[in-house]
């Protein structure tokens, strides 16, 4: 009979969430992620796998609580409310990035799923995700006359996801307000009636 785990699972997950979030996949050993979760190696091991197996399951820990929770909350506003909501609120956590981490997810795109086809899917259903979003808002934008039909609502989503991904680069090292609100108006002004 299996013994029954000692430690919370969720807690040790976000531990390693903040380990690889702030340093990077690469650069998080797997001595770094035991000190942090407070395990054993082999505890480690035997909870989650191996490093990338554990990088695995904190991605996807970090895109349930930062991306699928906010989408969660904006889809009931109108269209037009929730895209610039949605925007509005990654603003707002980049200028409250003390450690300029940026999106764990962002940082993944770049760092690890052009080398790692299981990454590479994994990040790259979250920028389907983040893409759909926008494009089912501006749908419904559309259909309801709040968002202009200068554009397509396809061009729409993937200009927005462009946005996103470019704001939370940025951010990283200018974390600015008006910089920020100033790639942010223009992409707003594609929605207009």
């Amino acid at each position: 009979m299996a013994r029954p785990r000692e430690f919370d699972e969720e807690k040790v997950l976000w531990a390693a969430v903040e380990c690889f979030w702030e340093h990077g996949y690469e650069a998080t050993s797997t001595r770094d992620l035991a000190g942090r979760m407070g395990l054993t190696n082999a505890s480690l091991y035997n909870a989650f796998g191996d490093k990338k197996s554990l990088y695995r399951q904190a991605l996807d820990r970090y895109a349930a609580i930062s991306f699928s929770d906010r989408v969660r909350r904006f889809e009931g506003l109108p269209p037009r409310a929730a895209i610039e909501g949605f925007f509005r609120e990654i603003i707002d956590r980049s200028l409250k990035d003390r450690n300029r981490r940026g999106c764990m997810l962002v940082n993944s795109a770049l760092e690890v799923a052009p080398h790692d086809r299981d990454l590479k899917i994994a990040v790259s259903d979250f920028l389907h995700r983040a893409e759909d979003f926008f494009r089912r808002r501006a749908e419904e934008g559309q259909a309801d006359g709040t968002i202009g039909r200068s554009q397509t609502a396809e061009d729409i989503g993937r200009h927005l996801l462009g946005v996103l991904l470019g704001m939370r680069v940025v951010a990283r090292t200018r974390p600015e307000r008006a910089l920020l609100e100033g790639m942010l108006r223009p992409a707003l002004a594609i929605l207009d009636v």
